[in-house]
């Protein structure tokens, strides 16, 4: 793997506890869903701009209480009725459902009444905005059971929030959100993202006047300092093996910076 192919792997937009960054505002987003699992929850509103960290968050909470807690992480969204039933059945039934099955809803909601004080569950839903309103009724309904809790993660949109009150209402016994990065965490999360996988030359190399253009770009988001990042050592890559002579190992190139920008569309031209 070549320097400058390294340093953009270090910023491909996926789910990887391994590059997980700790800011103070995924600290407390973390702690009060881990406070929320201690009382006797309903339904748990995780909500931010896309590319926040919910999934990551939901990913590291499961990933922190699954051998302490009957915790189940859906990831994907489960958009048709049966889909749902299916996960629903391997979850409560604790195998899966066979082929051919036929479950009633009603059917689901009295085994949870038969098991109310015997087990609780807690369903993490990542994605929740995009699930059809007969399934968030019958999540809802599910709730009321007092067995199966739920943290629905929704994007932070004026439609989507309509649609998690409408639907859930009382029911919601907390919010929390999560937002876009200051200046300063920024900072830290790009030089963190780079420690972890041992880019210590590059890390050093980025300046607070590259930070500033970084944060002034993306607002703080995640996703899109990310994007940004790894388009600009993709940049490096091409001119490291078509023309060397374009940029210094030695410092961190602000013109590759704004090329990218332009390239992902984060500045017009």
């Amino acid at each position: 793997m070549s320097y400058f192919e390294a340093a953009k792997e270090c910023f491909v937009d996926e789910i990887n506890l391994e590059s997980y960054v700790e800011l103070p505002g995924s600290i407390i987003a973390y702690e009060e869903l881990e406070m929320a699992f201690e009382k006797p929850f309903k339904l748990m509103l995780l909500y931010g701009e896309p590319g926040t960290g919910k999934s990551l968050l939901l990913n590291r909470i499961y990933e922190k209480k699954k051998y302490q807690k009957e915790i189940h992480f859906v990831n994907s969204p489960l958009l048709s009725e049966e889909e749902f039933f299916r996960r629903l059945f391997a979850i409560l039934i604790q195998k899966n459902m066979p082929k051919n099955t036929k479950v009633d809803f009603n059917t689901f909601v009295e085994y949870c009444k038969a098991i109310k004080g015997q087990r609780e569950i807690i369903i993490l839903l990542d994605e929740a905005q995009l699930y059809p309103k007969k399934i968030l009724e019958e999540i809802r309904v599910l709730s009321d059971t007092g067995v199966v809790r739920f943290v629905i993660a929704v994007h932070k949109t004026t439609d989507e929030d309509v649609i998690a009150k409408s639907h859930f209402q009382t029911r919601i016994w907390g919010t929390v959100e999560l937002k876009n990065a200051n200046k300063e965490e920024l900072k830290t999360y790009i030089h963190q993202r780079l420690l972890k996988y041992n880019q210590f030359e590059i890390a050093n190399q980025i300046k607070q006047k590259n930070i500033d253009f970084i944060y002034k770009i993306t607002n703080g988001n995640f996703r899109a300092c990310s994007k940004l990042l790894y388009s600009t050592f993709e940049i490096y890559q091409y001119y490291e093996k078509n023309d060397p002579s374009q940029f210094s190992r030695e410092k961190f190139s602000q013109k590759f910076l704004e090329m990218a920008a332009i390239a992902t569309g984060a500045i017009n031209v």
